[in-house]
């Protein structure tokens, strides 16, 4: 089994981050300055969604980060020097 690399779930963080922002901007867009009750609950409903799939990217990167952080603990304790 190849071993498993955590930046691709960094990367793929970021690519799901901006995804929470192009979907901001395609369907929710930049509010009205006088909207009417209709409007606000459209965007307040798909500015939630794209809040949503922003954080879930933003979680995808700490855990990649966390990743990366145990396996070089792990790799420092496992190959600790000796001393000579």
């Amino acid at each position: 089994m190849k071993r498993f690399s955590p930046f691709i779930l960094i990367a793929l963080g970021i690519i799901v981050i901006f995804a929470g922002f192009v979907y901001d901007v395609l369907y929710a867009g930049i509010p009205y300055p006088d909207p009417t009750p209709a409007l606000t609950a459209r965007y307040n409903f798909y500015s939630q969604i794209a809040s949503i799939i922003r954080w879930s990217g933003m979680g995808i990167c700490v855990i990649g980060g966390a990743a990366i952080t145990i396996q070089w603990l792990t790799r420092k304790s496992s190959n600790p020097e000796s001393p000579k």
